[in-house]
């Protein structure tokens, strides 16, 4: 299994409306990042990421799993474009600020601090660990 982080502006999309989407999941659509986009392909069903409120939260708050691998991006006809559906797993008990996974010493490689404009990311299996425990929250399926 492999992790990542899908970042959303909670105005446009919140991790509120990915839950009420239910097991039928969502198309993380609109990504225009070749880098993002690859990364997308490289997801397999079953692989779990961050769900992250970009520019006002600036923080983790859930965790969705991938339920369908990449396809054809539905918000487009430029067949360049792919996406992969998620499904909410559940929300953070405590979301998890951007200043505080940049405090963090173990966090500091990670993509999130380095590349923070990139919209679909891969996530280590440590930080994985790290930033459930700093939301108290099961870092299991």
């Amino acid at each position: 299994m492999a992790y990542w982080l899908f970042k959303s502006e909670p105005d446009t999309w919140s991790f509120a409306d990915q839950q009420a989407r239910g097991a039928e999941g969502e198309p993380w659509d609109g990504v225009r990042n070749y880098q993002a986009r690859n990364f997308m392909r490289d997801m397999k069903v079953g692989d779990l990421g961050f769900f992250y409120h970009s520019q006002t939260d600036k923080a983790v708050v859930g965790i969705v799993r991938v339920c369908v691998e990449a396809h054809p991006d539905p918000s487009t006809d430029d067949p360049r474009w792919e996406c992969v559906d998620v499904e909410a797993v559940r929300p953070f008990a405590t979301p998890v600020a951007l200043d505080r996974i940049k405090a963090e010493p173990v966090l500091s490689e990670m993509v999130l601090v380095k590349n923070a404009r990139l919209s679909v990311q891969p996530v280590r299996e440590a930080e994985w660990l790290r930033i459930c425990e700093m939301g108290g929250t099961d870092p299991a399926p």
